[in-house]
């Protein structure tokens, strides 16, 4: 008998940045696959057969003026599609799909919580954010975050209770694909990248994958590599993400991004961040706040050691002393000294690199996460019916 699942997120990217790598698996193992999301008709066109897509006009964050229009549409497919499970994840999807979950009578209501956005805020929009984030914990039967550590926080902090929550094997929403983040490749793809933007030899690569925005400790990183480069002249600081949210960061850190010569920036986002991170010799991370942080584990899973904010997600993709280094939030000389040492020390950074990558492969390989996600979902349906 087919075992039916509806997904829900607010846009398409979401799907192919956490979903897509499971449909096949999800297929195969007998689950009849339903999708809800803002997609437009080339993006359904180039949907599996097996798919069934909703389209639901829906933007990020919380948007007052669709929220009853777009429930009273997901309450109509849940009622009428009887699905054993709807999972959602996102702010604007994760509320509207648990409200509406409920009222349908869905049997299993998965709240796949893939971060916390409302610690980045403060003030008011902090505070709506985390009653919004507290409504769809309550509306939710189960509630799976992707780090050990957020799991731990939001139980202590009472959004939820052991009963209905768990982390699937060692957390991540979506793992790693070795195949394309293959550590073989390394030392081509690295010189490669170094050969395209012109990067000698001697220089160091400091690297960073993500938006420019204050959430992603981006003053802390710019006034990190300021103070480094004061006393190291031979590192550059290779940036990999899109300029999304520059008013939300101090214009004079800003100014120094722009123009600083020994800043990389590619411009926005790449498909091929293996490549980029091949040629990282060490990985800056100093985000505020995560659900995972999948980018520690993709640079670690190509040999580079790495320094992160000790937070929840970022935390629990690395081990502290053995594949890198972990530094208070919010800080910038404990980033600095604990890239320093990494600096200074070459050998230190390839027994950090080469530790990092078997890490990866024995604890976040994708294949496997897929397999006990599907082990998981088969037991909530069993235990729904049992």
């Amino acid at each position: 008998m087919s075992k039916k699942i509806c997904f829900v997120v607010t846009v398409s990217m979401t799907v192919d940045q956490f979903l897509r790598f499971g449909f096949d698996e999800f297929h195969k193992n007998g689950y009849d696959i339903s999708l809800i999301c803002d997609m437009d008709e080339e993006y359904i066109a180039g949907l599996p057969d097996y798919v069934h897509p909703f389209p639901i006009k829906m933007s990020r964050g919380i948007d007052p003026s669709g929220l009853v229009k777009a429930i009273k549409t997901m309450k109509r497919i849940f009622a009428e599609n009887k699905f054993d499970i709807v999972q959602y994840s996102t702010p604007n999807a994760a509320f509207y799909a648990s409200i509406a979950a409920k009222k349908a009578k869905v049997p299993i209501r998965l709240y796949c919580q893939w971060g916390l956005v409302y610690l980045g805020f403060s003030g008011l929009k902090r505070t709506i954010f985390k009653t919004i984030e507290k409504i769809i914990c309550k509306k939710s039967t189960d509630v799976q975050p992707d780090s050990k550590g957020n799991l731990d926080f939001c139980r202590e902090n009472g959004f939820y209770n052991a009963e209905k929550s768990r982390v699937v094997w060692n957390g991540s929403a979506n793992g790693i694909d070795i195949n394309k983040f293959d550590y073989s490749n390394k030392e081509i793809w690295k010189k490669q990248i170094r050969q395209e933007y012109n990067i000698p030899d001697n220089k160091i690569i400091l690297g960073f994958l993500g938006r420019v925005g204050k959430d992603k400790g981006f003053e802390e990183l710019m006034a990190a590599f300021k103070s480094l480069k004061s006393k190291y002249p031979d590192i550059v600081l290779l940036y990999v993400g899109p300029n999304e949210k520059p008013d939300t960061v101090n214009s004079e850190y800003l100014k120094y991004f722009e123009e600083c010569p020994d800043i990389i920036y590619t411009g926005g986002w790449v498909d091929d961040a293996e490549r980029y991170l091949s040629a990282m010799d060490i990985f800056l991370f100093p985000s505020y706040r995560e659900g995972f942080g999948n980018v520690v584990i993709e640079a670690e899973a190509m040999g580079v050691p790495v320094v992160v904010s000790d937070i929840p997600g970022p935390q629990n993709g690395m081990v502290d002393g053995v594949t890198g280094f972990k530094v208070p939030a919010r800080t910038v000389e404990p980033l600095v000294e604990k890239t320093s040492l990494l600096i200074e020390d070459e050998a230190l950074r390839q027994k950090f690199g080469k530790a990092g990558a078997k890490f990866v492969v024995e604890n976040f390989d994708s294949r496997v996460l897929i397999k006990k996600i599907i082990e998981n979902r088969d037991w909530l349906i069993n235990r729904n019916n049992g």
